[in-house]
């Protein structure tokens, strides 16, 4: 049926709806979110469907010096960057017990510019510490006090977080230098917690942000600080016996019966006086109140019936030292799912605003309240996680017998959430925990369907963490990402994220690693025909190879060009050289003309069989070069054949301008006839004849006695021996009548073969095979290279010139 028509009269249209009012239950097709950035002196195109394009920032385009933040602005900064209050009535306000002189010590310290290191184990009441530092602390740095975590955090992005939380850089990421400059200016008391590196890390750290004292809080498991780092140590402890029984109180809200006293003593010597033991135990005694008032209160979950008179015995010490299972199981349905969710991705709680959609229950927002009010959770920067040993606990209990089920749902809710156009940079970042770990549970797997959804989440999240600049958790994603996209066999995918990583390499100025990963993407992209994709890969690969100082290694090469030639470009039509300039190619010595060249494997991982060739500069004049030696050895054939064909046809016409060539059955060659007396083509001085290198040198034969191979080495079938007799001239013919000169042998002195004052280029290998010269000097033979023709307009068919 037609809905559109239904109860309207026949070719009535519908009235459209207003596009600013909410889509409830249709998808309209999005439209793709590209963000401009500036990273350094890189302009940043983030593009989530062909991936980011980067190009050097126009003079236009570069942002102004970042100013710092007012305080106002810091301290609304301050607030956001707090975690959500749970929805739930509050819970009550603990007070800070037998903690006065580390406190002390801590703002003394801290008021003096010297930075701390405080210690203590998981559950001590670290954080508490720290809040109430921080606020005593706000008037004595110039930039005030910023709050930072150190939760899977890197100490590049702790700085640049620094930078961030004082100066105004909307869309605007300093490289190293310029990043380094800025925090150096910074002047504050960087309060972090939970720091998870030490040694030259935490070094490093701290000598980028000299002007600021830092109060950094961490476990004994963390790796001590160098020895140089000049850090005060400030220790945690657990609390005393008093002081954890006052605590326990506070949390109940009432004074403690002697029975639950004594329970507490034993707990406290159990679980070392950690305060994080006795908020969990006031949890259960405020249970336990619950149930004596309300049988039926925990009726559908409660592991126990009351007893006769609304009594409900203590928890034994072993359930108040793990007591995480028992408190979850008075809690509602809704507040159970989220822990199995916090379970499957590593102890990350997802924000409440996700319940709902995770859970299935559109109130289960107020799940976080409970789980806050048992001490299950515990704030972590913007967000929460399971407290301390919570996840252990609830793993034993049965809390993780699906896992990869809920971080698989968690993957396909986050991969829709964060392709949303409503959703901002800064909201998706605030939640690259949460993404990350959901990420990490289903790659790698064996659970088919599951990498493909890896695959489309880490999709949708790139380009957003990317836009949000937590270049860390963008870096995280592409690798899982890549590694998800491999598995499932996904090649344009895994080509999008290598083209990714090439660019955040390129960013951040490792460049090899830059060049590595845009290969790959292009190699993939080139396979699947992906022009656009492609396009995109070879102009971030230009900027390598522009950083470098090098060329491109990717696709089709351009040759370096040698000395002052210019790179052709490939695939250039060769043009042809002179023949005098291909022969003077061919002059050169071997290890100048000859160079080994193999073909190196393509991007793709192919590779193809080794060749030899000569590479006397660029690709072109490498072509011209080889076909000018083919175009001299083809002509010198057909003028050796024409002239042959001209000695047994023509008896009478075998003289050639200027000599004769004469077959002598008893010598095994050809001799030529001395000019007459009258021959203009006789040499004034015989004994001077030009060479091939130019020079005059008496008595040296420039025919086959210097005929050499391509290398340079003479060939062993045109030298003459030592050895060889020369053998007597032969008496001069009488003249003929056929209109040519006519010829006798040269003086002795002259060499045959090479016309009289016509100096004689390189000789051309010849494609016959030659015989020893049968003349005292040598004479010529019948594969004579063309260039001992004159070049004359009489001369026949058989003599004509090469140009």
């Amino acid at each position: 049926m037609d809905n559109d028509s239904f109860g309207e009269g026949a070719g009535q249209a519908r009235t459209p709806r207003d596009p600013n009012t909410p889509d409830f239950g249709q998808s309209l097709p999005a439209l793709a979110r590209t963000v401009q950035l500036v990273s350094g002196d890189f302009l940043l195109t983030v593009n989530p469907v062909d991936g980011s394009e980067i190009e050097p920032c126009p003079p236009g385009e570069q942002p102004a010096a970042p100013a710092k933040h007012t305080a106002a602005e810091r301290a609304e900064l301050q607030r956001a960057a707090r975690p959500p209050v749970p929805a739930g009535p509050p819970g009550p306000r603990l007070p800070l017990l037998e903690r006065d002189e580390e406190h002390e010590r801590l703002v003394r310290l801290l008021g003096r510019g010297r930075s701390v290191r405080l210690t203590g184990p998981a559950g001590s009441g670290r954080s508490t510490l720290l809040d109430i530092v921080a606020e005593e602390c706000a008037d004595l740095a110039p930039d005030g006090v910023v709050r930072l975590n150190g939760h899977h955090r890197t100490p590049a992005d702790l700085i640049h977080e620094l930078f961030a939380a004082v100066h105004k850089a909307p869309r605007h990421r300093p490289d190293r230098a310029g990043l380094l400059t800025y925090v150096r200016e910074i002047g504050a008391i960087v309060v972090l917690d939970d720091l998870e590196f030490g040694g030259a890390a935490l070094g490093e750290l701290l000598d980028a942000a000299p002007e600021c004292a830092f109060l950094v809080a961490a476990t004994p498991d963390v790796a001590a600080p160098a020895t140089d780092s000049h850090l005060e140590e400030v220790f945690l402890s657990g609390l005393g016996r008093g002081a954890s029984l006052e605590l326990l109180q506070r949390t109940v809200e009432r004074p403690l019966t002697e029975e639950e006293a004594n329970w507490a003593g034993d707990l406290w010597f159990e679980s070392e006086g950690l305060p994080l033991r006795f908020v969990q135990a006031g949890a259960l005694l405020r249970q336990a109140d619950a149930l004596r008032a309300d049988p039926e209160a925990f009726e559908a979950y409660a592991p126990f019936d009351a007893a006769e008179g609304n009594d409900v015995p203590l928890p034994t010490l072993g359930e108040g030292a793990a007591p995480a299972a028992l408190l979850a199981s008075r809690l509602s349905e809704s507040a159970r799912a989220t822990l199995r969710f916090a379970v499957a991705l590593g102890g990350e709680v997802p924000h409440q605003a996700h319940l709902p959609a995770l859970v299935g229950d559109t109130h289960a927002d107020a799940a976080l309240g409970e789980l806050m009010s048992c001490g299950l959770v515990s704030p972590v920067g913007t967000r929460y996680r399971l407290a301390a040993g919570v996840l252990a606990q609830l793993t034993d209990k049965g809390y993780a017998d699906d896992p990869t089920g809920h971080a698989h749902t968690a993957a396909q809710h986050y991969a829709w959430w964060a392709g949303h156009p409503s959703v901002t940079p800064e909201r998706a970042v605030a939640e690259s925990d949460a993404v990350l770990a959901a990420l990490a549970a289903l790659v790698p797997g064996q659970e088919a369907g599951h990498h493909s959804t890896a695959v489309l989440l880490a999709r949708s999240a790139a380009p957003v963490f990317a836009a949000g600049l937590h270049w860390g958790a963008w870096e995280r994603v592409l690798r899982v990402g890549s590694e998800a996209a491999r598995i499932a066999g996904e090649v344009a995918e895994e080509a999008y994220f290598h083209h990714e990583l090439g660019v955040l390499a390129l960013c951040t100025g490792s460049l090899d690693r830059a060049r590595a990963e845009l290969e790959a993407s292009i190699a993939m992209r080139g396979a699947l025909a992906d022009k656009r994709g492609t396009v995109a890969g070879r102009r971030a690969l230009a900027l390598v190879a522009d950083r470098t100082g090098g060329r491109p290694s990717s696709g089709e090469e351009v040759p370096a060009a040698r000395h002052e030639e210019s790179a052709s470009p490939p695939g250039g039509v060769p043009a042809a050289l002179p023949l005098g300039l291909a022969a003077e190619q061919l002059r050169r010595p071997k290890e100048e003309s000859e160079t080994l060249v193999s073909s190196q494997s393509g991007p793709t991982g192919g590779s193809k069989p080794s060749r030899r060739t000569v590479f006397g500069g660029a690709r072109r004049n490498l072509v011209a070069a080889g076909a000018g030696a083919l175009l001299a050895a083809v002509l010198g054939t057909v003028v050796t054949l024409g002239a042959t064909s001209d000695q047994e046809d023509a008896p009478g016409n075998n003289v050639r301008n200027g000599q004769s060539a004469n077959e002598d059955d008893a010598q095994d060659g050809l001799d030529a006839d001395e000019p007459a007396a009258d021959s203009t083509d006789s040499p004034k001085d015989p004994s001077k004849v030009p060479t091939p290198s130019g020079s005059v040198t008496p008595g040296e034969s420039s025919s086959a006695g210097n005929s050499s191979e391509p290398g340079g080495e003479p060939s062993p079938s045109s030298s003459s021996k030592p050895g060889d007799k020369p053998s007597s001239p032969k008496p001069p013919k009488p003249p003929t009548t056929s209109g040519r000169p006519t010829t006798s042998n040269p003086p002795s002195g002259t060499p045959s073969g090479t016309p009289s004052g016509t100096p004689s280029t390189s000789p051309t290998p010849s494609t016959t095979p030659t015989t020893p010269a049968g003349g005292p000097e040598g004479s010529t033979s019948a594969s004579a290279p063309i260039s001992s023709a004159p070049a004359s307009a009489t001369s026949s068919a058989a003599t004509t010139p090469v140009i």
